[in-house]
C-alpha cells in the first residue's frame, strides 16, 4: 500500500511541452510504472500533437474524459500556474501536484479560496513532488535513489528529501512514500496531512519529517503527533545552524513577531515526543535507532 499514488495512478502534464515539462515526464515516464501512468499532456495550442507517444489535449477536462486522467503535475510558467490548479480543480481530478515555483502569492490565495468544499488535493506549489518507490514518480526527485519500504518522509524542502531519502538507503531502510510539499507559505497539504495519511497507512512504520523556519505548521503538526500518532516521528528543522556552522533554509522563510525559528519548532517537537536532530547528516541514522 502507499500514500496519494500507485501504479493504478494515471497522470497528465500540465505544461507537457514546455522545456521542463517534458524532460520530468520523459524522466517520470520511464520510472517503473510510468508508461502505463503517463497518459496524457494539455496545452491548448497543440491540441491532437502527441509528445513521446503522450496525447496532448486542449484542456484538462477532454483529458480526463478521453484517458481516465485522476492526477495533474503542473509545469506552467508562474504567470499562469495558478489558472492551471483552478483547470484541474474545476476538472475535479483526485490531486493536483504543482511543481512551479514563483507563483505570485495574490494568486494562490484566490485559488486556496476557489479549492475550499472542493474534491481535489494540493500539493505544492514550489515542490518536489511525490513518489511511491518502484510503482510511480511524480516531479523531479531522482527516482534512482529511491527504494520500496516501510519509512514515510515528508518534507518542506526538496534537497532535504533527497537527504533523507539517500540516508535511508545507506541504512538499507527503504521508503512508502515521499511527499514534498514545499516550502510556500501558500500551499496544498501540510504536514499534519500528510502524516494523518502515514499514521493510517498499514505499510508505513515510522515517518522523517522535514520542516523549515518560518510559520507554524510544523508545532501544529507536532501537536497532532502527540495526541493521534501511532508511529514514531523523527523531525529535522532546515533552519538551525548544523555542527559544520553551515545554515540550511529558504531564504524566503518568514519568521514573524518571534514565531517560527527553528529552535522554536523543535522544542515544540521535542516536547511532543518527536525525535529531533539539530544535524541533516544524522536524520537517517536517528531514524534506524526508534526502530530498534
Amino acid at each position: 500500500m502507499s500514500i496519494l499514488i500507485n501504479k493504478d495512478t494515471r497522470v497528465m502534464t500540465q505544461g507537457i511541452t514546455g522545456k521542463a515539462g517534458a524532460f520530468h515526464t520523459k524522466t517520470s515516464r520511464e520510472y517503473a510504472n510510468g508508461r502505463n501512468c503517463y497518459v496524457a499532456g494539455v496545452n491548448p495550442k497543440k491540441a491532437g500533437e502527441r509528445y513521446e507517444g503522450i496525447p496532448i489535449f486542449g484542456s484538462v477536462a477532454d483529458a480526463k474524459r478521453d484517458t481516465g486522467a485522476n492526477v495533474s503535475v503542473i509545469y506552467v510558467p508562474p504567470a499562469f500556474a495558478a489558472a492551471a490548479i483552478d483547470e484541474a480543480v474545476a476538472a475535479e481530478l483526485d490531486l493536483v501536484i504543482c511543481i512551479t515555483e514563483g507563483i505570485p502569492v495574490r494568486d494562490l490565495i484566490r485559488t486556496r479560496d476557489k479549492m475550499r468544499g472542493g474534491k481535489t488535493i494540493l500539493i505544492g506549489p514550489n515542490c518536489p513532488g511525490i513518489i511511491t518507490p518502484d510503482e510511480i514518480k511524480i516531479g523531479i526527485m531522482p527516482g534512482h535513489i529511491h527504494k520500496k519500504g516501510r519509512i514515510g518522509v515528508v518534507s518542506r524542502s526538496g534537497t532535504l528529501t533527497y537527504e533523507a531519502v539517500g540516508q535511508l538507503m545507506d541504512q538499507g531502510l527503504g521508503q512508502s512514500s515521499c511527499v514534498g510539499i514545499g516550502g510556500d507559505p501558500v500551499n496544498g497539504l501540510k504536514h499534519i496531512d500528510v502524516l494523518r495519511m502515514f499514521n493510517d497507512d498499514p505499510d508505513t512504520d515510522a515517518v522523517i519529517m522535514v520542516g523549515e523556519i518560518g510559520g507554524t505548521d510544523e508545532e501544529n503538526a507536532a501537536r497532532w503527533v502527540k495526541e493521534n500518532m501511532k508511529k514514531p516521528v523523527v523531525g529535522f528543522i532546515a533552519g538551525v545552524t548544523a555542527p559544520a556552522g553551515k545554515r540550511m533554509g529558504h531564504a524566503g522563510a518568514i519568521i514573524s513577531g518571534g514565531k517560527g525559528t527553528a529552535q522554536e519548532k523543535l522544542g515544540v517537537m521535542e516536547d511532543c515526543g518527536i525525535k529531533v536532530t539539530l544535524n541533516p547528516a544524522e536524520m537517517g541514522r536517528l531514524l534506524k535507532s526508534v526502530l530498534r
